[in-house]
């Protein structure tokens, strides 16, 4: 960089001496005297001002720079617009689409392409020592790997399409999570590549030392970010165990929620409340996860409480209801587990009757209103019934064992 700074002080200088050069027109009032065959004093000022040089250049390789950087913008843009146009024309028709979308991505960096090369033109037109000489190639160069590499940068969209149609097959939907952060891991690729090719090929770096130094230092960065890694490990054991996928609902450290998305550093849960919670990756994979989206059925335990007055003949017209009740509804239980009714205890207060049945598939609203309808329909069969449904109650039984009277006189 001192370097640099050294050699355009002395371009600088260099001008200012060229500058000084420049003859002047005299000013007089004496019109000039033509000598035959001698140049005439007022075209002198244009040919000393073609033969003044700047920066050690002439005024022609000035302006043919210029001219130079105009064309590749013109042509840049051109390509562009050319490389756009057809790209949407192929996406739209449908025929030959990732060409129309290849045609898309090379737009943009075609700019710079163009550029590059019209710097490079015009380095064969300026007048550069040696060192700048080969600043202004490498320069070049840079700016061609630097469009090359956004090209491959953006051609990553292409991956991830092929990658989602193949992930979009299968039942899970964590691999479709997966997707994003190979798309992520290719980019970040790309740019290292492109780093290390710019700074090895072009400008002959070298990075072999560099990463000796960078291993040195790599046990102390390794504690200090051994929490990260733990992370990364656990967002791999995430997605080849698969203990969930998006969308399930979970339950794990007290959270209960709906799976938004799994990173490479953490899970996001959406819990009932609508809270946002974010989990460590490490944390989730030490952790009992219980899957409630994995329940192939829904249980519900109900107990009927009749009073104590009910005789015999209506207790068991009770239970006899609530089986004819889950034998119309059969199809809503789970083939492996039938619905049961028994007398099961005399409470304190009632007497109880279990009723238990698995509702599947485990869809809960779809459950709240099984249960809404099953409910209406015991209240009603219940009360045609005259079966009385028993609440907390406590009846007091006074006994008198003692024959002493009190006799009260009043004055």
């Amino acid at each position: 960089m001192i370097h640099a700074i050294s050699l355009m002080t002395a371009w600088i200088f260099q001008a200012t001496a060229d500058a000084n050069q420049i003859v002047q027109p005299r000013l007089s009032s004496e019109a000039p005297a033509v000598v035959p065959g001698s140049t005439p004093q007022s075209v002198e000022p244009m040919l000393n001002l073609s033969d003044s040089t700047f920066l050690g250049n002439g005024v022609w390789q000035w302006l043919a720079l210029l001219g130079i950087l105009l064309a590749s913008f013109v042509v840049g843009k051109t390509v562009a617009f050319f490389l756009e146009r057809h790209g949407a024309k192929l996406r739209e028709s449908g025929r030959l689409r990732v060409v129309g979308r290849i045609f898309g991505f090379v737009a943009g960096p075609s700019k710079m392409f163009c550029l590059a090369i019209g710097l490079y033109v015009a380095g064969l037109v300026l007048t550069l020592d040696a060192e700048l000489e080969l600043l202004w190639g490498k320069a070049c160069a840079t700016l061609a790997a630097i469009a090359a590499a956004w090209v491959v940068f953006r051609m990553v969209d292409i991956v991830e399409d092929l990658l989602q149609r193949l992930t979009s097959k299968t039942e899970t939907q964590l691999d479709d999570q997966l997707v994003p952060l190979i798309r992520k891991t290719l980019r970040v690729f790309v740019v290292i590549i492109t780093v290390l090719l710019i700074a090895q090929g072009i400008y002959e770096l070298q990075i072999g030392p560099l990463l000796t130094g960078l291993g040195i230092g790599g046990l102390a960065f390794a504690l200090a970010a051994k929490d990260t890694i733990a992370n990364l490990f656990g967002s791999v054991t995430i997605f080849t165990d698969r203990p969930f996928q998006l969308g399930d609902r979970i339950k794990i450290k007290g959270h209960e929620g709906t799976v938004e998305e799994v990173g490479f550093r953490s899970t996001r849960i959406r819990t009932l409340l609508g809270h946002l919670v974010t989990l460590p990756n490490a944390i989730i994979t030490n952790e009992a996860i219980e899957n409630v989206s994995k329940r192939p059925s829904l249980k519900r335990a109900l107990n009927v409480t009749v009073t104590y007055d009910t005789s015999p003949e209506k207790l068991h017209r009770a239970v006899d209801i609530l089986r004819e009740m889950l034998a119309a509804r059969m199809e809503h239980f789970h083939p492996d587990k039938p619905p049961r009714v028994y007398f099961s205890d005399f409470n304190a207060d009632s007497l109880n009757i279990a009723v238990y049945y698995w509702y599947a598939p485990a869809e809960w609203w779809d459950y709240m209103e099984f249960s809404e309808a099953f409910n209406f329909e015991l209240l009603t069969r219940y009360n045609d019934e005259g079966i009385e449904f028993a609440f907390p109650t406590q009846t007091l039984y006074v006994k008198q064992d003692s024959p002493l009277t009190a006799e009260v006189k009043l004055p």
